[in-house]
């Protein structure tokens, strides 16, 4: 093969890991703006999936517990660089008074995700940096529930409205203007 043969092989080899090293779709903030759902006073969308999970300090949690509360659910992962990128934006949302619930969810041996030990004992390192301090991390072991929300990339935004209903689904980094303006039109 001739050198110019080998540079856009090459090059097209480049974009391509480029393409796959992201952990999900990102969107600009004006993007991600533009895509704010538009409910009217009945939510529009499906039942979310009646999840059942443990968090890091062994309490059950599930959606049932919530009912009457909105609930944003942040589908992540230790490994994704976009991920960690937004958790300090992530916990200041988490520690501040919103009319919705923070919560995410993390999915132990699945999609490349650590042991739930290891992940536990990783994150509690964060916690002790004030990094998540405010975060409150479920554990879906061997992504039983990540299937039923089909997840399909990290990290994801789950907006459930506080009649249980899942109103909206946004893979990529979603910043908390958006997440806070999107809660404003879900009831």
């Amino acid at each position: 093969m001739n050198r110019k043969k080998w540079s856009l092989v090459a090059l097209t080899l480049l974009s391509l890991l480029l393409l796959l090293s992201a952990c999900g779709n990102t969107k600009s903030d004006s993007t991600a703006a533009s895509n704010a759902v538009s409910v009217s006073v009945k939510n529009k969308g499906s039942a979310a999936p009646k999840f059942d999970l443990m968090d890091l300090d062994g309490n059950r949690v599930t959606l049932a517990s919530l009912a009457g509360q909105k609930v944003y659910v942040k589908y992540w992962a230790s490994w994704c660089p976009i991920c960690l990128a937004g958790m300090d934006e992530l916990n200041t949302l988490a520690g501040q008074k919103n009319d919705f619930k923070v919560i995410t969810i993390v999915s132990p041996n699945y999609n490349g995700e650590q042991s739930t030990s290891d992940f536990t004992e990783w994150f509690k390192g964060l916690q002790a940096e004030n990094t998540g301090k405010n975060i409150h991390v479920l554990l879906d072991p061997d992504g039983k529930w990540a299937k039923k929300f089909g997840i399909r990339g990290y990290p994801t935004s789950l907006y459930i409205g506080s009649d249980g209903v899942l109103v909206k689904t946004a893979p990529g980094q979603n910043t908390n203007d958006v997440i806070i303006n999107t809660f404003k039109q879900i009831s």
